[in-house]
């Protein structure tokens, strides 16, 4: 028969009145290792997770925490690991599944100079590319640093891609500023139209003087942006120069912007000679200081999963010499996890449910993020009781003796996925069948009547 156990033998679920859902403690669990300096992470809207290598390899790792032994792609012959360089950007077509087109973003092993190519995967095999691409565009590189290497795909089917400023230090070149060159820019292409591209309609310089392809300006490292897959804001954390990282929100629709690199480091002037007025500028969401020991900011993602909802709507970064996630919610306020010493992040990635995930370019670990509050239990006078029938494929839900029962019952698995759901007007949901549920680890959802909601840890094992 089937039995159901949680973190301790009997679970009870706080419930409280006057409590709330304890607030979310931000933690990681290892999910594979082994990679060697891993800088992106992506899926293709299944299962799979992407791993880009800095030397020019992208492996596939499985949802069990296996990697391929074949690599999916290898580009180490155009590209090589060295500094800022290498294979930087991956990102699928959104019709992947039909046209089995992905993208892209790596320094070119000759000179440096930013590429960015188009692959196909082979038609016989899901787990491997066919090795020979379509380069679609160049962009020289003045200085072996900043290079951007983000490139993803937004809300509106087209190609958005990072650029840094060209390096050195301080924009020597004013380049960001330039509305004639690639670099310091944010740039948005059309993949499907055009040879090798064409210029979407509503490009601010489309037509007019400076570069059609720009989508905005101002920009010193975009080292990594992407796109809140439920409103579609584009979420940019640009690194900065001596003393700020900030974090930019803007709506996908917003062209234009001037995100104010080299007149502006986050709010503070910087090198304004030349420069328009502060106020025609982007200002940053959040912005945190080298004193805090940061010194290279890594952007994420904004949580739209379904495990840990006090994790959601709210967008996670890091920075290379923190080994912190940090995590900002919409009015900008910025809250850190404790540190998790020996790492040095550089990547996040979401899978295809949402959930988020992290890697560590020091070590080769891909972690995933986890709300660590779930499953911790404080002393409250009103509990739910929850405890498996050793009869039958069933757990059991207690009303306890202050009239608090459940009134929606929820289970997720381990990715976020919802595999049952039941719920009530006002009346005591009694007990939930799990015969058709595999054995695992689980997240259980209650709502009670006094319209609560808890999340809790879930085992469900076999037992013989």
């Amino acid at each position: 028969m089937r039995a159901v156990f949680l973190l301790i033998a009997v679970v009870f679920i706080q419930c409280t009145q006057h409590s709330q859902t304890p607030p979310a403690v931000i933690g990681l669990q290892s999910f594979a290792t082994g990679f060697s300096s891993p800088v992106e992470i992506a899926h293709c809207s299944d299962s799979r997770l992407f791993i880009v290598e800095q030397d020019g390899l992208i492996k596939i790792l499985n949802a069990n925490g296996t990697t391929n032994p074949t690599p999916f792609l290898n580009l180490s012959s155009l590209t090589n690991a060295s500094g800022e360089q290498g294979l930087l950007g991956l990102a699928f077509h959104p019709n992947y599944a039909s046209n089995g087109y992905f993208y892209v973003n790596y320094t070119r092993v000759s000179d440096g100079a930013t590429v960015i190519a188009r692959y196909s995967v082979s038609s016989g095999n899901p787990n491997v590319a066919n090795p020979t691409g379509t380069i679609l565009l160049t962009i020289p590189q003045p200085y072996a640093n900043h290079n951007g290497g983000t490139l993803k795909f937004g809300p509106d089917g087209f190609l958005y891609i990072g650029m840094g400023d060209g390096g050195s230090g301080g924009d020597p070149g004013n380049r960001a500023q330039n509305i004639n060159e690639l670099l310091g820019k944010m740039l948005r292409i059309d993949v499907n139209s055009g040879s090798p591209y064409g210029i979407p309609s509503g490009n601010p310089y489309m037509g007019v003087a400076g570069a059609d392809e720009i989508w905005a300006i101002g920009l010193r490292n975009p080292w990594k942006f992407s796109f809140d897959r439920q409103n579609g804001d584009l979420w940019i954390a640009d690194v900065g120069q001596n003393q700020y990282e900030e974090i930019n929100r803007a709506g996908s629709t917003q062209a234009g912007l001037n995100y104010g690199w080299r007149c502006y480091e986050a709010n503070t002037a910087y090198n304004t000679s030349g420069c328009p007025p502060q106020s025609s500028m982007k200002t940053p969401l959040a912005v945190t200081t080298h004193s805090s020991g940061a010194c290279s900011i890594t952007g994420g993602y904004v949580y739209r999963g379904a495990a840990y909802p006090n994790f959601q709507g709210k967008y996670f970064f890091s920075d290379y010499c923190l080994a912190k996630i940090g995590m900002v919610d919409s009015a900008g306020n910025v809250s850190f996890s404790q540190t998790f010493s020996g790492n040095s992040f550089v990547t996040f990635g979401e899978d295809m449910n949402g959930e988020m995930y992290v890697a560590s370019i020091n070590n080769g670990v891909i972690y995933k993020l986890i709300d660590s509050s779930l499953g911790v239990v404080k002393s409250a006078k009103k509990k739910i009781k929850i405890y498996p029938n050793p009869a039958k494929s069933e757990f059991f839900i207690q009303t306890d003796d202050e009239g608090v029962f459940a009134t929606g019952i929820t289970l997720f698995d381990s990715t976020g996925k919802k595999l049952l759901s039941e719920k009530t007007e006002n009346e005591p949901i009694n007990s939930v069948n799990i015969g058709n549920i595999s054995s695992g680890w689980y997240v259980l959802e209650i709502k009670n009547n006094l319209g609560q909601i808890y999340r809790e840890k879930l085992m469900v094992t076999n037992n013989f």
